[in-house]
């Protein structure tokens, strides 16, 4: 790949992330390179003003930080089409980012311009968030798109937090859920909090979202696997206490009132991953990351 210009975002509460921004743009300016270091609390306008002059567009992003710095950018970059590399700059092992040792070691240049990468197509969900009203009347309030997943829980943060929502796909209605809320997540998402939920743990390369309750109240509210190309209508249901809020990547968005409802499938454009070949792949990060021991009767025998 060649390279003439570069964005480099940075995690805008770490200090370890901003010197690591300034030696990569100083890696960058020994080759010739050119790039742009902002903080990853950027504003959408700041980022227009920079991508307005297709001249000036970048040839890849890259962001320093954990998995939630490059959510964050993720889904701010989405409307850009620019492929993304992350590495991994004061934070835990992610799934989503590179290791720190390509940055420091300089290597990320050479694997960059020798083309030793491959790029990740990760689909994204949309969500639209509607008034209730006939097909022909439907009114889109707002409009998001979530990397990982969308989830609902309870405003009410003075008392448990019950909530009762009501779904469906593809216009068949499909249960009620009673408990702390719901998640739709991606596959990529499905190591993330619908993991912690006790969702199944889904391939990124697998087309699919999972919808998995937050703490249900019955045993027979179970998670499920559908094709990403359905269409889930999530509903407050009347008869429940309280409004509930949508939050998309750890982020709030809106509280959904009685009368609104969503309308969550994918999303139309996917993010563009950098993932390099030497760097640890996919299984490795799951025994890494999750802590997983294999067989422990093999590591300690019996004496």
């Amino acid at each position: 790949m060649k390279l003439s210009l570069v964005l480099i975002v940075y995690r805008s509460d770490s200090s370890i992330a901003k010197e690591a921004s300034k030696f990569c743009e100083e890696v960058l300016k020994a080759k010739n390179i050119k790039s742009k270091r902002i903080e990853s609390d950027f504003y959408k306008d700041e980022i227009e003003k920079y991508f307005c002059n297709k001249e000036l567009k970048p040839n890849i992003g890259i962001v320093l930080g954990g998995d939630g710095t490059f959510l964050k950018c993720a889904n701010a970059l989405a409307d850009y089409d620019i492929p993304l590399l992350s590495i991994n700059i004061g934070g835990n092992l992610g799934f989503l980012t590179q290791e720190k040792d390509f940055l420091f070691d300089k290597s990320f240049i050479e694997i960059l311009e020798k083309e030793e990468y491959t790029i990740d197509f990760r689909n994204r969900l949309n969500c639209n968030v509607c008034i209730n009203g006939t097909i022909s009347e439907k009114k889109i309030i707002k409009s998001f798109d979530a990397l990982n997943d969308f989830y609902f829980k309870s405003v009410e943060e003075d008392i448990s937090p019950t909530n009762q929502i009501q779904i469906e796909i593809d216009n068949e209605k499909v249960n009620e859920y009673k408990g702390d809320g719901l998640i739709i997540s991606t596959s990529t998402g499905s190591t993330a909090y619908s993991m912690a939920a006790g969702g199944p743990i889904v391939h990124p390369s697998i087309d699919a979202m999972i919808i998995n309750p937050i703490c249900p109240m019955s045993l027979a509210s179970r998670p499920i696997v559908i094709p990403n190309t359905s269409k889930v209508i999530i509903k407050p249901v009347k008869k429940s206490k309280g409004e509930i809020k949508l939050w998309r990547d750890g982020s709030k968005c809106m509280t959904i009132k009685e009368n609104y409802y969503c309308e969550i499938k994918k999303g139309q454009s996917p993010c563009k991953i950098i993932k390099f070949k030497k760097s640890t792949n996919y299984y490795n990060t799951l025994i890494k990351k999750l802590d997983w021991k294999g067989d422990l009767s093999q590591k300690y025998p019996k004496h």
